[in-house]
């Protein structure tokens, strides 16, 4: 649910993921040998199946740091899922930053209460982007392009697939074409199970509070258990 001005969603971030299964193919081979000229069977191995892209579970508990490296920012945050909807949490009002994303019953939220640059008073209002839900957003990670596997280092080190979901605007065909890329996003999940979120990295439009358009967060923990989701009272009540 990467952070957009009016949209911080990720997340910050794509339509149908691709699974690339290649059949055995059967080849002769010709091998020298001193008693003559031999056949020999030799078999292509299949590339290796791709994996599961990422999926955003129904019910989850993380906690983890949002990094905004060119401001020298590095703050604790949770990301939480209960029946579908989910928050983001980043901060708080002792740091830098304070900020919270929501889908809260199919709706998009974005609210800013803190940030380098932007005066406390009045307050920021609480945006309420439009018709969005969980469905939508695993539908955008089925486009996501796999990268391959990884190794994340750190307190704990951790196996990852390495998946990239982008939103580009301009002509869809190859070739010479004026592009704009809107929104980037770098996914890690682990390998051994997609729906289990460790790194994401934010880049674009969507982080135009940010002079690099740079945001990132890396999870310490992420439990399959429901969590807590809050609509702030400063956000309006969902329409959908």
């Amino acid at each position: 649910m990467a952070r957009t001005r009016g949209l911080r969603a990720v997340v910050s971030a794509a339509v149908g993921g691709l699974i690339a299964i290649a059949a055995t193919v059967p080849a002769m081979a010709i091998a020298p040998s001193h008693l003559g000229t031999a056949l020999v069977d030799s078999t292509t191995p299949a590339p290796p199946e791709e994996p599961r892209p990422p999926l955003l579970p129904a019910d989850f508990q993380g906690t983890g740091r949002y990094i905004v490296r060119d401001l020298g920012i590095d703050v604790p945050f949770t990301w939480q899922g209960r029946d579908g909807d989910s928050q983001m949490i980043a901060g708080g009002p002792e740091y830098p930053i304070w900020f919270t994303n929501l889908i809260y019953h199919n709706t998009l939220y974005t609210l800013t209460y803190k940030w380098p640059g932007i005066p406390p008073n009045p307050p920021q209002p609480c945006h309420a982007v439009g018709f969005f839900n969980r469905q939508i957003l695993n539908d955008i990670l089925k486009t996501a392009r796999f990268v391959g596997p990884e190794f994340l280092q750190g307190n704990n080190d951790r196996h990852v697939d390495h998946w990239r979901v982008g939103v580009v605007a301009g002509s869809t065909q190859p070739g010479e074409h004026p592009r704009i890329p809107l929104a980037l996003g770098d996914v890690y999940v682990d390998q051994r199970d997609p729906s289990q979120w460790w790194q994401v990295l934010q880049f674009g439009i969507q982080n135009l509070l940010d002079p690099a358009l740079d945001e990132w967060f890396t999870m310490s923990t992420f439990r399959h258990q429901p969590g807590q989701v809050t609509l702030p009272d400063r956000c309006p009540p969902p329409t959908a």
